[in-house]
């Protein structure tokens, strides 16, 4: 092998290119990313950076690493299509060969079929934040279309600069994808007592210059319009490949597509649960970063396992950091710990632990899941000490 192309320049296309030297790759590395500029970390865009504006804080590697590794960064390019059987892409106009291409794309943001949506800001790009944060320069007025953890960080974030903020989410509660009801409420008291008026269960069904209209007829006044209503995969150009996608590129349990010569990544790619067998993506830095460094392995052939890294999230929302280890789904059942850690379990087994600022929990909670399955009835019987089990 000689030639392999990552297409996606952010943590996990740039991960997987790290990895591939470390592991002792002497081939050609070309890693191609849509955006100018070189590859920066996306989380502190609706954290740090909207306080500070230092974007080389987010920069993840200088320009010199990648002449020192030997890596071909090619910026500001987008991929206009695969051509699997001469195993070539095209990109910038002109075509690149490669023996083995990793997707990296990534996902972008949803916009829903709202009339006005385009007058919303977004937040997922460098470009989004520093057009958000240069319209945050005087005190204003903003309102939060989505009540998941960018809209919620950045509502945070902008109530503690002193702005008015209020966020409307169409579900009957906050992150409620991602996290119990009971933290759910958790969180909304933080947001309410902090002075944000938080709307649940009301979508907005207009965004208009001077702010929304929610479906009861509310109308929020407005000079910042956020939309933080989700995110999609970008799987078009491996549609168009002929690759399988299903809300995302469909991949085996190695990380590889059905065309031995590519392999998908991060937020854009689908792979069967570990514990459930179900298929999943997983929008995490954790979750790309593992993945690049199990196609690493695999391809220079140091192993060839299945993923089954334990799941984690986070979210930093004014002085409370929101962790979850494992992965829940809607219907498993809920115990409070004394302390306000969150248990879940489905079929009397532990799929996943929310905690907030208990790093200590948060840690056990990831080992322990990696491990032999954990039993409720194990839990209760050690007052649900995770150390005990």
């Amino acid at each position: 092998m000689r030639e392999i192309v990552i297409v996606g320049a952010g943590q996990g296309g740039l991960q997987a290119a790290m990895c591939l030297r470390q592991d002792g790759f002497a081939g050609r590395i070309t890693l191609i990313g849509a955006e100018a500029g070189l590859p920066y970390q996306r989380p502190p865009l609706s954290k740090a950076y909207l306080k500070s504006g230092d974007a080389g804080a987010l920069q993840l590697r200088p320009a010199s690493f990648f002449e020192k590794k030997d890596i071909t960064l090619i910026t500001g390019t987008r991929v206009d299509s695969i051509d699997r059987a001469a195993r070539s892409l095209r990109a910038g106009g002109r075509d690149l060969r490669y023996d083995h291409l990793i997707l990296a794309t990534g996902t972008r943001n949803l916009r829903p079929p709202i009339p006005g949506a385009d007058l919303a800001l977004d937040l997922r790009t460098l470009e989004d934040a520093a057009r958000l944060r240069a319209a945050l320069d005087r005190p204003r007025r903003c309102a939060v279309i989505g009540g998941g953890f960018i809209g919620l960080e950045f509502a945070a974030v902008a109530r503690a600069l002193g702005h008015e903020v209020t966020l409307a989410e169409a579900a009957p509660r906050l992150m409620a994808r991602a996290v119990s009801a009971e933290t759910s409420a958790r969180f909304l008291g933080l947001h309410e007592g902090m002075g944000t008026r938080v709307h649940l269960g009301d979508p907005v069904r207009e965004v208009f210059p001077g702010g929304i209209r929610l479906a009861s007829g509310t109308r929020i006044e407005a000079e910042v319009v956020l939309m933080a209503a989700g995110v999609t995969p970008n799987t078009e150009l491996a549609a168009a490949a002929g690759l399988a996608v299903d809300n995302g590129v469909v991949v085996d349990g190695r990380l590889l597509t059905a065309d031995p010569a590519i392999s998908a990544l991060g937020d854009c790619a689908v792979f069967p649960d570990p514990v459930s067998g179900r298929p999943v993506r997983l929008e995490s830095v954790q979750a790309a970063t593992d993945h690049a460094r199990l196609i690493s392995r695999r391809l220079l052939g140091m192993a060839d396992d299945r993923y089954d890294a334990v799941p984690w999230f986070w979210s930093d929302q004014a002085d409370s950091k929101l962790q979850i280890a494992g992965l829940a789904t809607a219907g498993d059942e809920t115990v409070t710990r004394g302390d306000g850690a969150i248990f879940r379990f489905n079929a009397g087994r532990l799929s996943a632990v929310e905690t907030v600022n208990d790093a200590r929990t948060h840690m056990q909670s990831r080992k322990r899941l990696a491990g032999a399955p954990v039993l409720r009835r194990h839990l209760e019987a050690a007052g649900f000490d995770l150390a005990a089990v």
